[in-house]
């Protein structure tokens, strides 16, 4: 038999095991005598009282022992030999995909633009110091996608897309901390991600996939609206499944498309900036404390308001984090956040955005179904035409930028290229400006200091889903048009983060295993 119960201890008990063995007797109270085992199910912290606690949450074995689930790599056979399934992107979607491969007994074929993890840091620090962006290399190119080096936050409201567990198990096997599957808001970090995707990679290869970096896809090979393969410059990839992993950020690859005449749609999406505090303050906000107390991790938080119908919210918190440079081309500004693993920087930083509707950008002269992706663009070289030429990004300080007046000096920042004071109020779309700076009004009402000149906004936060959706059949997953190209993740608007995308990876393969029956190419 097995009794759940919870159980609430401060943060300097959370170490004191027997403590926490006895509150959980003492809730059992009869059946104590005959506990075998204690699994502990859920980790999360409760800050809305004086002083915060953590709820423990527990599986209590009574008379039954706990049995560990069997390992997902003990289910992999080698496909060396097996139909193929071909994979563009090797982010959180293609990864997952190639493993959900291995256990469908289908060999997947990895195409990544990128690097590699270990190579790709030499671009990120090229783009970090020295403003160079590498299009095919860079925080959201490469391997492990836009995810590996830009937080690794695990958790999603996507719970309807598949089993979320899978996926935190899978990474558990290859390296993460198994307290991700356990904690309310998981989260691996940057310095951790690089060593589980290579680990990641070095499954698929042991079991017969294959992994490809330098191999952007230039185009798709079709034949009577069915798909053939790709073409990565002079190579021909044949293939009889495609899987379209490639991620927010990948334009070419919605050219290419519409190039065959696919269809492809507008999308809304959310557009903004990123805002910075020191981690301090958000501390004493959250946790009603001066000083965070041992044991309780850098605080975080979540905004939402609604100005004229219209959603504006935060985005990808990052406590503890550092803001990035997420360009992907030369010529223009996007920022990001991130977080290692101890969360210790002195900076909190979130994307502050508002939604961005199809029918108000028909209002402000963008048509067409690359309407909300040439938005995107042209507000991002726009950012980039207020610097200097470098990947220092715009800012003002936060009070500065509601009243619209031009910052005289600017708050120290983590951001590593570097600031550079300038008037967002006026670079920004009109529309998108009076929304974030009603919304930044509205959200000081309930959380008083965040409207501050002790903080930071720095321009522009863009990428925060893609700006086209890729349609697909919603049983088999695959486009409507063309046989055996499956649309997936979040560049084909089905996911929007790490375990979702992963998921919908896993879930695509096995619509592939289920529903066709592809020959070896």
């Amino acid at each position: 038999m097995i009794k759940q119960v919870e159980v609430k201890i401060f943060p300097d008990q959370l170490h004191n095991q027997e403590y926490i063995r006895s509150l959980i007797h003492h809730k059992i109270k009869s059946d104590a005598a005959a506990i075998r085992d204690t699994i502990l199910v859920k980790k999360s912290i409760d800050a809305r009282g004086k002083r915060p606690v953590y709820l423990l949450r527990y599986d209590v074995y009574i008379d039954d022992s706990y049995e560990a689930p069997t390992p997902n790599l003990e289910k992999y056979a080698d496909v060396t030999d097996k139909q193929r399934v071909i994979i563009i992107g090797a982010g959180p979607a293609g990864y997952f995909a190639a493993l959900e491969c291995l256990e469908s007994g289908l060999k997947p074929i990895v195409l990544e633009r990128g690097k590699d993890v270990r190579e790709r840091r030499r671009d990120l620090k090229a783009i970090q110091q020295e403003g160079i962006v590498h299009p095919d290399s860079n925080y959201c190119f490469g391997e492990g996608g836009a995810g590996t080096y830009s937080d690794g936050k695990l958790y999603t409201r996507s719970h309807k897309r598949g089993t979320i567990l899978k996926v935190l198990q899978l990474l558990v096997e290859h390296g993460a901390d198994p307290d991700i599957l356990t904690d309310a808001h998981p989260h691996i970090g940057s310095n951790k991600l690089p060593v589980i995707i290579a680990a990641i990679r070095a499954t698929i290869e042991r079991f017969g996939g294959e992994v490809h970096f330098g191999h952007r896809v230039t185009d798709l090979i079709i034949r009577d609206q069915q798909i053939q393969g790709v073409q990565c410059g002079q190579t021909w990839v044949p293939g009889k499944a495609v899987i379209l992993a490639t991620g927010h950020s990948a334009r070419d690859i919605y050219q290419i498309l519409v190039n065959h005449n696919i269809k492809i749609e507008a999308k809304p999406f959310a557009l903004g900036l990123r805002i910075e505090h020191a981690q301090s303050y958000i501390d004493k906000t959250q946790y009603n404390q001066i000083e965070r107390e041992e044991n309780l991790p850098a605080s975080s938080y979540s905004v939402v308001t609604q100005v004229e119908g219209k959603g504006v919210f935060s985005f990808c918190m990052c406590p503890g984090g550092l803001v990035v440079p997420a360009s992907t081309a030369p010529g223009e500004i996007v920022v990001n956040g991130m977080s290692l693993s101890r969360r210790d920087s002195p900076f909190a930083n979130s994307g502050f955005v508002t939604s961005v509707e199809l029918d108000e950008l028909h209002k402000n002269g963008y048509d067409g179904v690359f309407a909300a992706l040439d938005f995107q663009a042209e507000v991002e070289k726009k950012m980039f035409a207020a610097g200097d030429g470098t990947q220092r990004a715009p800012a003002q300080r936060v009070e500065d930028f509601v009243h619209g007046r031009l910052s005289p000096e600017l708050n120290p920042t983590s951001y590593i290229p570097g600031l550079i004071s300038a008037p967002l109020h006026t670079i920004l779309p009109r529309f998108i400006y009076e929304r974030l700076k009603q919304g930044l009004i509205d959200i000081d009402k309930k959380m008083k200091g965040y409207l501050t000149n002790k903080a930071n906004i720095i321009g522009v936060e863009s990428r925060t889903s893609a700006p086209i959706r890729i349609p697909r059949d919603p049983e088999t997953l695959m486009h409507p048009e063309i046989f055996g190209l499956f649309p997936c993740g979040e560049g084909a608007g089905y996911a929007g983060g790490i375990i979702s995308a992963a998921m919908d990876g896993q879930n695509v393969v096995i619509a592939i295993k289920n529903k066709f029956s592809f020959t070896a190419s």
